[in-house]
């Protein structure tokens, strides 16, 4: 059997959690966490987002928002599910909780995350967006040329955006996460390698992948600096409030562009895919077995690769290749 080297795309995509993984495929998805006591739970469910059924959804350059939010939301409800499983059983409701609770009742745990959604939103905005815009507006008074001060902007902005990703993969705390978001990469690309699902097979499956969500970030800085060069106010109020309105119009084109890369191999798309793809070398890091293990738990409760390995690559998985030791079954797929 011969390989495509760039891989196949397979539909699938996820995000690490805490001692797990999410894995979605379509509106399914599923959560494993390792839990305290070793075992690893697996929960099934459905996410079809926001505007679900809208035909916006569907246009291009406008479902990227779409699908930025939904994956805001739908993180940022799996990492709460899989926070609960560490959470101290004895803890005390807090007054914030009852208060949500009375005024909520049911709700009130979908609206406490909604909240934090727009807030990170909010920050997001905040420190990528405007304080890069506010830094630059201290040089005005030395540069008057407004395509050097639009250049500086965009400096500013990769220096801050990269100084966050470094400062986040400092933190001791991260490195579990940044494992099993590895974890989750690797499970992706041996699939999309053509490669049965196994821990060997995964193991030394790459990292990195097109798709991930550091390389969308990066794409989201790289446009904003191109659309701000081109778009341009002489009101400092005016120039603020532009930069918050094309946010929508940036995520759509980023959207656009890691889509492609995801789908492509050509040497236009690795060279576009090649800064976010270094970023990830921070934001991932190689996984354990007992990771891996995980992220295929949550690989296997929602996409059946078996299938896709037939249909993709032309051949199916009998129940030998996964009993066999590693030489074995990779000297199985040779012979294809």
């Amino acid at each position: 059997m011969k390989r495509d080297k760039g891989g196949r795309y397979s539909g699938i995509g996820g995000q690490a959690v805490l001692e797990g993984v999410m894995m979605k495929n379509k509106e399914q998805y599923a959560v494993a966490v390792r839990k305290p006591d070793g075992e690893i739970d697996v929960e099934v469910d459905v996410y079809k987002g926001v505007m679900d059924g809208n035909g916006l959804k569907k246009i291009p350059f406008v479902r990227g928002v779409f699908n930025f939010l939904d994956s805001m939301i739908l993180g940022m409800r799996t990492l709460n599910h899989s926070v609960s499983f560490y959470e101290d059983g004895e803890a005390k409701e807090t007054a914030t909780d009852k208060v949500f609770n009375k005024l909520f009742k049911e709700k009130a745990e979908n609206v406490m995350l909604g909240i934090v959604t727009v807030i990170s939103i909010l920050l997001a905005i905040a420190i990528f967006m405007v304080l890069p815009y506010y830094i630059t507006s201290l040089f005005e008074e030395y540069v008057r040329n407004a395509s050097v001060m639009a250049m500086i902007e965009g400096l500013i902005r990769i220096l801050i955006f990269i100084g966050y990703i470094v400062a986040i993969a400092m933190m001791k705390d991260i490195k579990r996460l940044y494992q099993y978001h590895g974890a989750e990469h690797k499970c992706i690309n041996c699939i999309e390698k053509g490669r049965p699902l196994t821990v060997h097979n995964v193991m030394r499956s790459s990292r990195l992948h097109k798709r991930c969500g550091t390389s969308f970030m990066f794409f989201v800085v790289f446009v904003s600096i191109i659309v701000f060069f081109f778009i341009r106010a002489e009101n400092p109020a005016l120039r603020v409030l532009l930069r918050i309105a094309l946010i929508p119009v940036i995520a759509g084109i980023s959207y656009e562009i890691i889509r492609l890369a995801g789908r492509s191999d050509n040497i236009l798309v690795n060279i576009l895919s090649a800064p976010g793809m270094f970023l990830q070398r921070l934001t991932t890091k190689e996984p354990d077995e007992e990771m891996v293990q995980v992220a295929m738990a949550s690989v296997e409760a929602v996409f059946d690769w078996k299938a896709y390995l037939k249909d993709t690559f032309g051949y199916e998985i009998d129940d030998s290749w996964l009993e066999d030791g590693p030489e074995e079954t990779e000297d199985k797929e040779m012979d294809r």
